[in-house]
């Protein structure tokens, strides 16, 4: 593994698990076996390693859409399969870390909304689109609003204020209003088939 690679790793390791604020240059070169020095020689300073530490892991994520969108049988299993890596995704996530890079550091911020925007939004739209072409969800609904009801739902589940963490698992959580979302887009066809996916499982 390359060294840029191995830092964005244990970056990314670290910041999900135990916030963006409070690790320090030192402990990601500590975790990564070498020195500060030679983070410093890849990345100019914590804001731009923040910075692309996420910008890596949306790379993959659209990687793993752009995939799953050219492989899926249809847009049940498109949401299936979204369901599962959201759940392996985000197990160990600090609820904190999207709030504090809004408060702390705004250019990444900005690269979550472009990303939601302009790949996530449309990529929910996109397997609605599909899915009330298949007859699996209903056809009245606008599936652009849909997608951006989809996305805050995703968002509001790591705002501690709404889900404390003390109080609420993230996973179970996301988990349960992803089930209340697709059954709100299904039709009768479309929850026959949904049943029998997740009898499968």
């Amino acid at each position: 593994m390359e060294t840029r690679e191995k830092i964005l790793e244990v970056a990314m390791e670290h910041f999900t698990r135990l916030g963006v604020r409070y690790v320090t240059m030192d402990d990601i070169a500590r975790a990564a076996g070498m020195s500060k020095k030679t983070i410093y020689q890849e990345f100019k300073d914590k804001e731009q390693l923040v910075f692309n530490t996420f910008e890596n892991s949306m790379r993959q994520d659209q990687e793993f859409f752009t995939k799953l969108s050219e492989e899926s049988n249809g847009a049940l299993e498109h949401f299936v399969e979204i369901s599962k890596y959201i759940r392996s995704r985000f197990s160990n996530i600090n609820p904190l870390v999207f709030s504090e890079i809004q408060r702390y550091y705004p250019k990444c911020w900005q690269l979550f909304e472009h990303y939601k925007h302009n790949c996530a939004i449309k990529t929910i739209t996109e397997t609605i689109d599909q899915g009330k072409a298949e007859g699996y969800f209903r056809k009245e609904i606008d599936s652009n609003i849909m997608a951006m009801i989809r996305l805050e739902q995703i968002s509001s589940t790591f705002d501690p204020a709404k889900f404390p963490p003390a109080k609420f698992n993230i996973i179970e959580v996301q988990m349960a209003i992803m089930d209340h979302f697709i059954h709100g887009l299904l039709t009768d066809k479309g929850r026959e088939l949904f049943y029998k996916i997740n009898n499968q499982d």
